[in-house]
């Protein structure tokens, strides 16, 4: 397998590693992650293993899924135990040593998961995330993600077996007119349902527009990094917190009447660290499941990730630990 030893670089990735794991991570063999570009991984995280194995723009899903070697080399990697390829600074997973979802037995090729990071398109502005506001409505990035989501549906439709298809991964599902159009046009199965990224502000208005989607959701993640007004609306640019606590009212009644998981997220960084015992409280109010709180990453935008020291500031490890004595809350990039 010929591999792009600079992106592992820039990754930090040791492809010379043994990790000696000797029971098998499912996610090369059953999942693929579709970018903006219509790039192809067998991960659920691009910068995890960040190898890819097709572009969907020039070959059709179900050859790269059959035939592609990049994805095999990939595989007989974990299949060895050496993991050489994956990225075991940043893999939640290997970070966490949590394999009770890993096997002893090489898993079935067949793909149950996609996950969409087709459009990047959102009605926030965050300075974590982005520099300023990317919304396509139209032009070339528009009718990529259009095509690519046509080609994620035809593929859909030819499939019998269960699959889980994650949508959000990169813009979220409400406000993007590429992801309304893959909802809206995805085939009416049982057999598949979906999860949703979403920042939760558009969920209201527009759950009852994608029924099918509604009544085969298996989890929702919503996005939230402020327990306050002030630190929310600093946070989360063109958000405002009566309507994500709208949202998030309308999110866990339909979690109790129809059965979804629900998860949270915050990026946790120098103006809010100390709300992450208030958001974990606030979680437990809300029925979540998992509070997910990680350390913000440098993604190339304008903030300057040097002056993020919050976890050298006196009384962090203090909030730490009495957030993290809620049931519900996850860490790996915290300590």
């Amino acid at each position: 397998m010929k591999i792009n030893q600079r992106l592992f670089d820039h990754y930090g990735i040791d492809t010379t590693k043994d990790l000696e794991i000797r029971k098998r991570c499912p996610r090369p063999f059953d999942t693929v992650l579709i970018d903006k570009k219509g790039s192809c991984y067998a991960c659920e995280c691009q910068s995890w293993l960040p190898q890819s194995i097709g572009n969907l723009q020039v070959t059709d899903l179900r050859q790269i899924i059959e035939h592609s070697k990049a994805r095999k080399g990939l595989q007989e990697s974990i299949e060895k135990g050496t993991y050489r390829y994956c990225n075991d600074r940043q893999c939640s997973w290997l970070l966490g040593r949590d394999f009770k979802h890993f096997r002893d037995d090489v898993p079935s090729v067949i793909v149950r998961n996609i996950r969409l990071a087709i459009d990047d398109s959102c009605n926030l502005r965050c300075p974590s995330c982005r520099d300023g506001m990317v919304f396509h409505k139209q032009g070339s990035a528009y009718d990529l993600g259009i095509k690519l989501a046509n080609k994620v549906n035809t593929w859909l439709s030819e499939q019998t077996h269960d699959i889980l298809v994650h949508i959000g991964s990169d813009g979220d599902p409400f406000a993007s007119h590429v992801y309304r159009h893959f909802m809206e046009g995805s085939p009416r199965r049982d057999n598949i349902t979906y999860s949703l990224l979403t920042n939760g502000l558009m969920y209201k208005e527009s759950i009852d527009r994608v029924p099918h989607i509604a009544h085969n959701l298996s989890r929702i993640g919503v996005s939230i990094d402020g327990a306050s007004a002030e630190t929310y609306e600093k946070l989360r640019l063109g958000g405002r917190w009566h309507k994500i606590l709208e949202s998030l009212e309308a999110i866990t009644a339909d979690k109790r009447r129809h059965g979804f998981g629900l998860d949270w997220h915050m990026v946790v960084q120098n103006d809010n660290w100390k709300e992450m015992s208030a958001m974990a409280e606030m979680a437990t109010k809300h029925n979540v499941d998992r509070l997910f709180l990680n350390k913000i990453e440098d993604w190339n935008t304008a903030l300057d990730h040097g002056l993020q020291d919050f976890m050298s500031h006196k009384g962090y490890k203090e909030e730490l630990a009495r957030a993290m004595e809620y049931p519900a809350v996850r860490s790996w990039t915290l300590s």
